[in-house]
């Protein structure tokens, strides 16, 4: 197996979707700081993402929605006319300096991977996992739709059997939609329920092509590790995969503001590792997250597990200091646990799996040994 490779950009460090908005806060940024401090990313192993030309964008979205965005990044203003088209300009995509580059940057990042693993590897791309995009609309913090786009770049590359796995705590809408019915691409989602979008319901397959697992508050651990190891990996391993994408979101842990998953980052790592060795090519991307330190330290960790690095159960002063400097204009960010500031690792929320969940992941494990 290759090295892995982490794909990264300054893009991120430098621009913002506005203060008042749950993505103003760093996140790729630090994971890339926290990383090059622990001695875990070098040149050897860092790629700087493509800023995606329109033609590429264009294999998934339409041509007048990719238009509409550059003007709209051009402008720095949207027309009535454009926000209520194109969902552009509004709370949850707003008109912002480089609102055309910066995503533009993370698909261009997430094609990039797919290509790299063409012939085998792993690849990281934390800016990535832009699950809720559609085709000719912004939807949910989501200008692009990077990991379909991914998918399409695997799939042009002569695959055929690919799976898609997403952890966020919302459900992979956009992701869901441009595979309906696809029997080329198995999408597993676990979400939490009647949490926005508001798809993905146990029933919902989208047409023979996804299993979607809705989750109830206070998700803990162990409830985790049993749909790991009673859904996500069998599912997985039965469709023989060429290819994994994973979506690691991090808004499925406790301190997320967009959320009521209790998650420690632990589940994600497991994930990850266990994962990795089911294909030959492994993509993984971020996605969710709006607490600063939860994802700077999640996707670090996460890069660490790609890499199989020992993580440190106390951080060097250096890494402490990264995350010692980052602010949050929430409550919790007025005083940041002390486990924020000087590790990487959660402590284990270990708990009862409820019968409901036991229930559910019979429905699906039927449904997949089938």
């Amino acid at each position: 197996m290759k090295r892995p490779l982490f794909i990264g950009s300054d893009i991120y460090r430098n621009s913002t979707y506005g203060s008042k908005h749950p993505l103003a806060i760093p996140r790729v940024s630090t994971v890339i700081d926290l990383c090059r401090e622990l001695g875990w990313l070098t040149p050897e192993n860092y790629r700087v993402s493509p800023c995606a030309k329109p033609s590429v964008l264009e294999r998934f979205h339409t041509p007048d929605y990719i238009a509409a965005l550059q003007k709209a990044e051009a402008d720095q203003h949207v027309t009535d006319e454009t926000r209520d088209k194109y969902g552009l300009g509004t709370l949850s995509n707003p008109v912002f300096a480089e609102m055309y580059r910066r995503p533009a940057t993370a698909a261009g990042g997430s094609m990039l991977a797919a290509e790299l693993i063409r012939d085998g590897g792993i690849v990281f791309n934390p800016a990535g996992g832009t699950h809720h995009g559609l085709a000719d609309r912004a939807n949910g913090f989501c200008y692009l739709n990077d990991p379909v786009l991914a998918i399409q770049t695997l799939l042009s590359a002569g695959l055929d059997r690919v799976v898609y796995v997403d952890i966020d705590a919302h459900h992979c809408d956009g992701v869901e939609l441009a595979f309906h019915g696809s029997d080329k691409v198995r999408m597993i989602s676990v979400h939490e329920t009647r949490r926005w979008p508001f798809t993905g319901q146990l029933e919902e397959d989208a047409g023979g092509a996804a299993f979607n697992l809705p989750v109830p508050r206070n998700l803990n651990d162990d409830e985790f590790a049993a749909i790991l190891d009673q859904l996500i990996l069998p599912a997985s391993e039965a469709f023989k995969p060429q290819a994994i994408v994973l979506q690691c979101g991090a808004d499925a842990v406790a301190e997320d503001p967009l959320s009521r998953l209790t998650l420690s980052n632990n589940a994600h790592w497991r994930t990850v590792a266990a994962l990795k060795p089911l294909s030959p090519r492994f993509l993984v991307l971020g996605g969710g997250g709006y607490n600063p330190w939860s994802v700077g330290r999640l996707w670090s960790g996460v890069w660490a597990t790609l890499n199989d690095f020992e993580i440190p159960d106390t951080l060097d002063v250096g890494a402490q200091k990264i995350l010692r400097d980052l602010t949050w204009s929430r409550a919790a960010g007025q005083a940041p646990h002390p486990h924020w500031l000087d590790s990487l690792r959660d402590a284990p929320n270990t708990g009862p799996i409820r019968q409901e969940l036991r229930k559910d992941l019979r429905h699906l494990t039927a449904r997949h040994s089938r």
